[in-house]
């Protein structure tokens, strides 16, 4: 039996993309047919991969990876271990520490992960001792290697197949594009190539975090805010990176969740996760350059049209009409077998946008276009400061935070003083996110007494409005829905009646 080598220190740059099709099976040959890999011979194999970590989970809260993997069959494998860490970034462009070794059989081999860091991380052996496997994936891997004229060389692999813990199973149909050779700007352009004919969608946890999820049953579930917290010394462009990359990374991973899942909550995060981007990218644009802006979002509207589609039904199928029902029903049977058509009238229509919605995730342009952000947020770094020299001294971020926060704050106590209309009342509610979401974006640099009494201001604000604003689009939807008249006129009367926030 051949002895086992020690693992040598190696890295990865990747580019993961989920690939939304109807039919995984086709892919392989829809992606051999593209001008980019037609001339270019594919590989195929057959891989296995054990997952292990501790009971406690210590290697999952260190963002560390350790796999058994098999490759070809099962009459004659080839095994090899692999440690993986991993920076702590969301995003679909990913760079991680790779330490990866053959082995001579189905057991892991503690001997070869020497001179890895699982020496810092287990010194003494004690988690080595407690690993156990946690989950399996089980996938077909078609790799091609793209070699360019400037130099950079790529291997593009589909991988098809799934993910298992337990009696849980969970697909895999992804892309994954590895930096072999060159600059990482590479990986983006074979991918704009790909996603002129193929869907794809950014994509930023690895198959070790959607196997934990799984394992632990929360997998497609909603993906909320997580801001994070930039420290005082940091330049104001690395917190801006570092806010959008965040926020983002919520509204692509909401949206991949919205292929499987129908809970509501889903499809709210992901315009929660929108709408924190966008009001980031109005946040830090006197710190980002002038002629670098974000993408166009046009490619997107079809998209983001339909998510909100299906947010406002949601909204009123679930919280807004429930609690309204005795009401209009006062015990009369023909209310209340209105009232139950209406109901059954937006079920209907939801499942129709929840539809519209994973269709749109379909179109290539939709891909491109969260692609292109991928890249933009990722290339912040490499810019130079918005209108300063080589030389100026980078602006204090604490300084700029609370100046930026405050600007906020007078354009919604600007707005609160105007005349009520609903156009204003439109206003004074985007107004009141953009100061919550600013407030969350930059907490850690802001005082903590008056920034909390602004934000429990906004939100209370933004609260009210929506309730009002609810009842309205609720009201719209029952009469587009063609309603029982009366019903209507009732949902219309209730908004009318609610109060109005005061200046």
């Amino acid at each position: 039996m051949k002895r086992a080598e020690t693992a040598h220190p190696a890295g990865e740059i990747e580019l993961k993309l989920a690939l939304p099709a109807p039919d995984p099976a086709a892919l392989a040959q829809r992606l051999a047919r593209l001008p980019l890999l037609a001339r270019r011979k594919a590989s195929t194999q057959r891989l296995h991969t054990i997952y292990y970590d501790t009971p406690a989970q210590d290697l999952r809260k260190q963002r560390v990876a350790l796999r058994l993997r098999r490759v070809g069959s099962e009459a004659r494998p080839r095994w090899v271990q692999t440690l993986k860490t991993a920076g702590a970034e969301d995003s679909a462009l990913s760079q991680r520490g790779e330490w990866e070794v053959p082995v001579p059989g189905a057991a892991l081999k503690r001997g070869v992960l020497k001179d890895t860091p699982w020496s810092q991380l287990d010194p003494d052996g004690a988690i080595f001792r407690a690993l156990q496997p946690c989950f399996v994936t089980t996938f077909q891997r078609t790799s091609w290697t793209v070699r360019r004229r400037n130099g950079s060389v790529v291997e593009v692999a589909l991988d098809i197949g799934h993910i298992e813990a337990g009696d849980r199973r969970s697909p895999i149909c992804e892309l994954e594009l590895e930096l072999l050779a060159g600059p990482p700007q590479a990986l983006f352009d074979l991918a704009q190539l790909i996603a002129r004919d193929i869907a794809v969608l950014p994509a930023s946890q690895s198959k070790a975090q959607r196997g934990y999820a799984l394992a632990q049953g929360v997998s497609d579930m909603p993906q909320r805010a997580q801001p994070p917290a930039p420290g005082a010394k940091l330049p104001v462009a690395q917190a801006a990176q570092g806010v959008l990359r965040e926020s983002f990374s919520q509204f692509t991973a909401n949206l991949l969740a919205l292929r499987h899942s129908d809970e509501a909550e889903v499809a709210h995060q992901a315009r929660v996760g929108w709408r924190r981007f966008r009001s980031a990218c109005r946040l830090f644009r006197t710190a980002l350059p002038a002629d670098a802006p974000p993408p166009s979002r046009l490619p997107l509207q079809p998209l983001l049209t339909f998510l909100g589609e299906l947010r406002d039904l949601d909204v009123a199928r679930i919280d807004t009409l429930p609690p309204l029902a005795a009401a209009y029903a006062a015990g009369d049977p023909q209310r209340a077998q209105a009232w139950q058509a209406m109901e059954a009238s937006l079920l209907q229509a939801t499942t129709l946008a929840r539809k519209a919605v994973r269709f749109a995730l379909q179109a290539p342009a939709v891909g491109a276009a969260l692609l292109a952000t991928t890249q933009w947020i990722e290339g912040l770094s490499a810019l130079p400061p918005a209108g300063s020299a080589d030389a100026a001294p980078p602006e204090p971020l604490t300084r700029w935070a609370r100046q930026r926060v405050a600007h906020v704050r007078r354009q919604l106590k600007r707005a609160l003083k105007q005349a009520p209309s609903p156009a204003q009342q439109h206003r004074l509610r985007i107004l009141a996110k953009r100061q919550r979401y600013a407030i969350e974006a930059l907490r850690p640099l802001l005082p903590k007494k008056r920034t909390e009494r602004w934000h429990q201001q906004a939100t209370d604000l933004q609260t009210t409005l929506g309730a009002t604003r609810d009842l309205m689009q609720a009201s719209m939807l029952a009469t587009t829905l063609e309603a029982n008249r009366g019903l209507s006129e009732f949902l219309r009367g209730v908004a009318v009646g609610r109060e109005r926030p005061g200046g």
